[in-house]
């Protein structure tokens, strides 16, 4: 299934899309994704219980509204907590950051590289990415699939990792590389307002393998930038779930960002950095594609 976040006629609500994509069907008395996904956690029949009401909902024609009709938020416009974020987890894109600075992206140690990222509001599909020129000299993009945790996550062996995966979505995982590079740590140049463009929906992790092997890409003003599949992982899903709630709960609702593969503004010589007017589109397998501009 894919659940959405949306506005429509000045309300927020959330709701599940039909087959086809041209509906959404909202769901009664519930806020928010959030609550949605805490619902969830605290019963897991309601997910299946969803889909048996989407069945029926599909069948009546004079129900649903318009997908065209709303417009679209982030699937969780505002994270409970900060992303969680994976670096140097493709290969290549090793080789690219530490071209770029290698003082910055030097990776010696065989461990994940774990960073927070500050979310105040996430971008949805079709938001703009605001920036001020005096402050962000270097933007970069960076297409991610990101894992919603479904349920309170502490002690998870590898082998059920995915039983507590609520859904999957697309992030981009936007960074000034002048200000990433400038400190010792990442936080500050990936958690500038605007971001996290984050979306189009939240696609239920029983529709997807364990794991998910899926085609991810980015594109900057439809020249292909981005070209990897999930599979390239060097740390895969399960691993980062079971490593990451040995030492914390991750809580229901976390949204975990999985790595970036090759081919981001920095990888190239020169660089390509992003300005405004730009239009970015990430894209994920078996998700849909993110469009934002930079303005």
């Amino acid at each position: 299934m894919k659940l959405a976040s949306f506005r429509y006629n000045g309300t927020d609500s959330v709701g599940v899309l039909s087959s086809d994509e041209t509906k959404i069907y909202p769901f009664k008395d519930i806020k928010d994704m959030n609550e949605f996904i805490d619902e969830c956690a605290g019963n897991s029949k309601i997910l299946a219980e969803t889909r048996e009401k989407l069945v029926k909902l599909e069948a009546d024609r004079n129900v649903g509204i318009p997908l065209s009709n709303v417009q679209l938020l982030a699937p969780i416009p505002v994270p409970k907590q900060d992303v969680i974020c994976l670096g140097i987890n493709y290969a290549l894109h090793a080789q690219e950051s530490a071209k770029f600075s290698a003082d910055n992206f030097k990776i010696e140690k065989s461990y994940p590289v774990y960073f927070s990222k500050r979310v105040n509001e996430a971008v949805p599909h079709g938001g703009v990415i605001h920036i001020d020129e005096n402050v962000v000299t270097a933007l970069d993009y960076e297409v991610e699939l990101a894992a919603i945790i479904g349920k309170d996550a502490k002690n998870v062996a590898p082998e059920d990792a995915y039983d507590y995966v609520f859904g999957y979505t697309i992030l981009n995982d936007v960074t000034d590389r002048t200000a990433q590079t400038n400190h010792t740590q990442w936080y500050f140049g990936k958690s500038f307002d605007d971001f996290t463009p984050m979306g189009p929906y939240i696609v239920t992790e029983d529709c997807f393998e364990r794991p998910p092997i899926l085609k991810i890409q980015a594109s900057v003003n439809d020249e292909i930038r981005q070209d990897a599949t999930t599979d390239q992982l060097i740390y895969d899903l399960s691993y980062i779930i079971s490593d990451l709630s040995a030492g914390m709960t991750l809580k229901a609702g976390t949204v975990i960002a999985t790595g970036t593969p090759a081919g981001v503004g920095m990888g190239f010589k020169p660089p390509k950095f992003l300005k405004k007017g730009d239009k970015i589109v990430c894209t994920v397998e078996g998700i849909g594609s993110l469009e934002n501009t930079i303005g």
